[in-house]
């Protein structure tokens, strides 16, 4: 599904043409003019996934969250945005349906820490909880159950309640539903899970922080699920060889100016990768 089909970015021409009249302004910064103008000299033409790649400081993570504010997509976590962000967006040009899904947001490493601290938050809420139930339990055995008004009701409930169950069975539908503990990796995997369901536009910014190898993985084979069945569009800014090999990208290297669509084979970073390996392919020959 192409909710957004093409974006086009103000040229360097353009660029310059808007900092001459910046030049009397006290803004010591112009950002993100003078970001993405040489990398994007035409329009960016996109598929259901689209993948920014390239060095540190290229522009990749600011050309998603300027795609992102131009289509006015949901946005939890702040980023880097300055006094001309306006005016730059006024410049740009995005080919987008009419009928672009409310659901579609932008997903940055931040929101998915805040998600893991969160969810760290409540399990440590409720292992406090489950430890004054397992007293609670202790208490109740040896309260007497008769109930002589109706403010009883509750103390005589669990007090029935702790002599037909076993402590944990007692602790377990008291809580209802533990909130299961999860690694850091398995925690950001559930966000995703949650949020890449809905058919609508995805921006991926970096997806791969904190994951190991193996979740990047995972993480990969999600979002190419996502794209198949649930029909979604992601665009996405990444280093991981996991998500650069997914079948049907297209990859922009920006390491190039202007940025073209290669192979990803033929990424930097990923041949840095190559190198390393081969490097070392004896050592990971050895059996053990």
């Amino acid at each position: 599904m192409l909710y957004l089909r093409s974006f086009r970015f103000p040229d360097r021409e353009a660029e310059v043409g808007y900092e001459i009249s910046l030049r009397r302004t006290c803004y010591a910064s112009h950002y993100p003019f003078g970001v993405l103008g040489e990398r994007f000299s035409g329009a960016l033409d996109l598929e259901p996934l689209t993948i920014l790649s390239g060095d540190n400081g290229c522009g990749k993570s600011t050309a998603i969250h300027v795609m992102a504010e131009k289509l006015a997509v949901q946005h939890t976590s702040l980023y880097n945005r300055s006094a001309l962000f306006e005016d730059y967006l006024s410049l740009c040009e995005a080919d987008v349906s009419p009928a672009l899904p409310r659901e579609s947001r932008v997903i940055t490493s931040d929101d998915v820490f805040d998600f893991v601290l969160n969810l760290r938050a409540m399990n440590e809420g409720l292992e406090s909880r489950r430890e004054v139930l397992f007293q609670e339990w202790v208490n109740a055995r040896h309260e007497t159950s008769r109930m002589r008004s109706l403010e009883d009701y509750e103390r005589v409930r669990r007090t029935v309640d702790a002599r037909r169950h076993t402590q944990s069975a007692y602790v377990r539908n008291q809580m209802h539903a533990d909130i299961r503990e999860h690694s850091n990796g398995e925690s950001s995997l559930l966000y995703f899970e949650e949020k890449l369901r809905e058919p609508a536009l995805y921006f991926l910014d970096e997806p791969e922080n904190s994951l190991s190898p193996r979740h990047q993985k995972e993480l990969a084979q999600q979002v190419e699920e996502s794209i198949r069945f649930f029909g979604c569009q992601v665009v996405m800014a990444t280093h991981s060889p996991f998500f650069l090999s997914l079948r049907g990208a297209r990859i922009y290297d920006m390491d190039r100016q202007p940025a073209q669509p290669c192979r990803w084979q033929e990424l930097g970073s990923v041949r840095t990768y190559f190198d390393f390996f081969r490097v070392h392919w004896s050592a990971l020959e050895e059996k053990t």
